[in-house]
């Protein structure tokens, strides 16, 4: 991974073809693109799948990018990146131009470094609870990835915090000040584990038993409604169950007396 001082450059080109035809740009080893921000007008580009991939494993998301295009040279950050979901490769990227007077937040992986004695010697479980953490700074100060080392942890239950993570004045971890970074447990004994394996799970065919039933008495209440997807009623339509026109009519009934004193009138 490079480091945050580095000044990373990618090659693009204005796009042309747009739609289902960017099939033959992949095809030509390119990866459509596009490029937005705040005052920056929506600007379709191509890359080609060797700049960009290499531009990626070494910068990341989270590092300040110059993307050279259109006779100009735009500071952004990988804002997005969409892949083939079989094949994994990069079908399409997005690019936000950033400024750099203004400071931005982004999300920055997190990388373990160093041995805990607590797991080397005491064959303790090692536990992460953060793959990436959110960062403010300037674009050009964010850097590419948050080490942190693990060598404290010695003991069991001992932990990293996020506020033990020093990364200088430019840049801020956003969140808990006691959010629990790392940690080590005691390894568990084989009883445990041979307890927690003859515990009774869950009976999948019950659950689905359950909802089969729940789903079927809903479907019941919604015909006897009328057959009208459930919706939260207001006062006036809840006094008068669905799918009854009869009791509404109830009220007419006071007519009745009404015809018979026409004639005593007369």
């Amino acid at each position: 991974m490079m480091k945050a001082s580095q000044k990373v450059e990618l090659q693009a080109q204005k796009r042309e073809i747009m739609g289902r035809k960017v099939k033959q740009l992949r095809r030509a080893g390119y990866i459509p693109a596009v490029l937005y921000g705040k005052g920056q007008e929506a600007l379709s580009l191509q890359v080609t799948v060797k700049d960009f991939e290499k531009v990626l494993k070494t910068a990341g998301e989270s590092t300040l990018i110059y993307l050279n295009a259109d006779g100009q040279s735009f500071p952004t950050l990988i804002h997005d990146v969409m892949r083939e979901p079989l094949k994994d490769t990069v079908i399409h990227a997005d690019f936000y131009k950033v400024r750099l007077d203004e400071k931005v937040k982004t999300k920055v992986p997190v990388v373990f470094t160093g041995e805990s004695s607590a797991v080397k010697e005491l064959l303790g479980i090692f536990v992460r609870n953060v793959n990436e953490l959110e960062v403010e700074a300037f674009p050009q100060d964010l850097p590419p990835e948050i080490s942190v080392d693990i060598s404290s942890l010695k003991a069991f239950g001992e932990q990293i915090l996020l506020k033990d993570i020093k990364l200088g004045d430019k840049v801020k971890i956003t969140g808990e000040p006691d959010e629990i970074i790392a940690t080590v447990q005691e390894p568990k004994s084989q009883e445990e584990l041979e307890a927690e394996l003859a515990a009774p799970t869950t009976d999948v065919s019950a659950v689905e038993e359950i909802e089969k039933e729940k789903k079927e008495a809903e479907e019941g209440e919604e015909a006897v409604e009328g057959g009208e997807p459930a919706t939260p009623a207001t006062k006036e339509e809840s006094a008068v169950p669905a799918g009854k026109p009869e009791k509404p009519e109830k009220p007419e009934k006071p007519e009745k007396p009404e015809k018979k004193t026409a004639p005593d009138k007369k």
